[in-house]
């Protein structure tokens, strides 16, 4: 399972769905991955914290980094994110993309909508912890 930068950000405490996505995600923690975008989007929500904050904020970015594996953007990545990138912002593409092109992911994991409805359109499923099935659709599945 893929998580995008808006699924990382929910290993910070303080963050909406930190809960329920931190219940979610540790028991699997061997199931998931990332790409370098999505933990540069993790320390710069970190960055946002308080300065009391910050550091336990870091702590968490380098208990990520340390024990969620890293896809490399590959050829088949930048195709699929090309080819997204004239419905998604930007990152959301490079994210659909990091997903898309991996063989052994079949779903991403995000709190971004739009993200979420192209990425079904790939085939791929969306885990969203906190949130009923079928949200990014404007209806509970």
């Amino acid at each position: 399972m893929y998580l995008d930068g808006s699924a990382l950000c929910r290993f910070l405490p303080g963050v909406r769905f930190y809960g329920e996505f931190t219940a979610w995600a540790i028991p699997q923690l061997d199931q998931l991955a990332t790409s370098q975008l999505g933990l540069t989007e993790l320390r710069q929500a970190a960055a946002l914290y308080p300065r009391e904050e910050r550091e336990n904020a870091f702590v968490v970015v380098e208990e990520v980094r340390a024990r969620i594996p890293v896809v490399r953007f590959s050829d088949d990545n930048v195709q699929v994110s090309t080819h997204a990138a004239s419905v998604l912002r930007p990152f959301a593409a490079l994210h659909l993309g990091a997903a898309v092109a991996h063989s052994a992911i079949d779903t991403i994991v995000t709190y971004d909508p739009e993200l979420a409805r192209v990425a079904q359109l790939y085939s791929l499923a969306v885990v969203s912890p906190g949130l009923p099935e079928g949200w990014h659709n404007g209806h509970v599945g």
